[in-house]
């Protein structure tokens, strides 16, 4: 596992935008790997040689694969069930968020609209999550 990689699953734009540029602020060091639908991520993650990320920031609302159908296959692989994994969402409904730590999220959090809110919670949960690790 890298420590220094982080896999985002993001298919908005305007959000893999934000975050790529509100990581490079507060974490220039970090690699970030975008990775735009769900059915890409086990794929990517199970492939030979491949190179874990130290944390996978998922998206929910994704058309074709789920974010929660994601985490529900990440857990169920035996290679990845440990992965750490943070659903990173618009959404605020409190039967998404309980799915979610149902299925087996790490943290469920919700993505400010304000860009100076938005970075410090990705700050704070790249920093939270490392100190763990």
């Amino acid at each position: 596992m890298n420590e220094d990689l982080i896999m985002v699953v993001e298919d908005s734009d305007e959000d893999v935008e934000a975050i790529g540029r509100a990581i490079g602020r507060s974490h220039p060091d970090t690699r970030v790997e975008f990775v735009r639908s769900g059915a890409e991520v086990l794929p990517r993650l199970t492939a030979d040689g491949a190179i874990r990320p130290g944390m996978v920031l998922l998206d929910l609302n994704m058309p074709g694969e789920s974010g929660l159908d994601v985490l529900r296959r990440l857990r169920a692989h035996p290679d990845l069930a440990g992965l750490t994994v943070v659903v990173f969402t618009s959404s605020e409904d409190p039967a998404e968020s309980d799915a979610c730590y149902a299925a087996g999220a790490d943290s469920y959090i919700y993505k400010p609209i304000n860009f100076a809110l938005f970075q410090t919670v990705l700050r704070q949960t790249l920093d939270y999550w490392r100190s763990r690790a």
